[in-house]
């Protein structure tokens, strides 16, 4: 097997772990949504209060993950990004994703399930990208070790900023995750549902949070 052939099955297979990964979130994040209510009263200010600011959250997240993406250039594994957000940390687009899914467990109205909604997304985002770190390595070799002994894996160190002259920016991509980030949106009227359906008595409240 060659060693593009190779290279095309990695990204393949992470690409599968984290698509199944997701899915099992999506579901384990649903069975929350569907049976835990917070301790703060809907309509309450507490609780619209975490709400706000989660969707503030999320905006941040969507803007984050549509700026990243103008770096990207249709380069992503074919040349080593280094500058804009990708110079304080290697993996923006996750961190911004974590600061999404914060806001999407706040729509609950949660402090508790929005940090651990965070948490969560973190904690797998962060196992993926070993194997992530893994191919690049083999992509880019001393070049791209040299850039994880610069470059914080995940928490940015804003210390280390720096920027290009000019950009190449591919709209599709940018189009693309503008898109797709907007999903995290979808959050807001779901929570809403659910929380009507607890208020209704439709839906039984098996547990509740702060």
């Amino acid at each position: 097997m060659s060693a593009l052939s190779e290279s095309r099955l990695s990204i393949s297979s992470i690409q599968l772990i984290r698509k199944a990964v997701l899915l099992i979130l999506v579901i384990g994040g649903g069975f929350v949504a569907v049976f835990a209510d917070s301790l703060w009263p809907d309509g309450g200010f507490a609780h619209e209060a975490i709400e706000l600011a989660g969707f503030f959250l999320i905006v941040f997240c969507i803007v984050g993950r549509t700026w990243c993406s103008l770096y990207i250039g249709g380069l992503k594994n074919r040349s080593l990004i280094d500058a804009g957000p990708y110079s304080i940390t290697r993996n923006p687009l996750y961190v911004f994703s974590v600061i999404g899914a914060v806001g999407v467990g706040a729509q609950l109205g949660s402090i508790v399930i929005a940090l651990l909604t965070g948490v969560i997304v973190w904690a797998v985002f962060y196992i993926l990208i070993f194997s992530e770190e893994r191919h690049l390595v083999s992509c880019f070799g001393v070049k791209y070790r040299n850039y994880m002994v610069k470059v914080p894996r995940f928490f940015p160190n804003f210390a280390l900023w720096r920027d290009m002259e000019s950009l190449t920016i591919k709209p599709s991509n940018v189009r693309g995750t503008f898109v797709d980030a907007c999903v995290f949106l979808l959050s807001i009227p779901i929570c809403e549902g659910f929380d009507r359906l607890h208020d209704l008595g439709i839906v039984p409240v098996l547990f509740r949070v702060p």
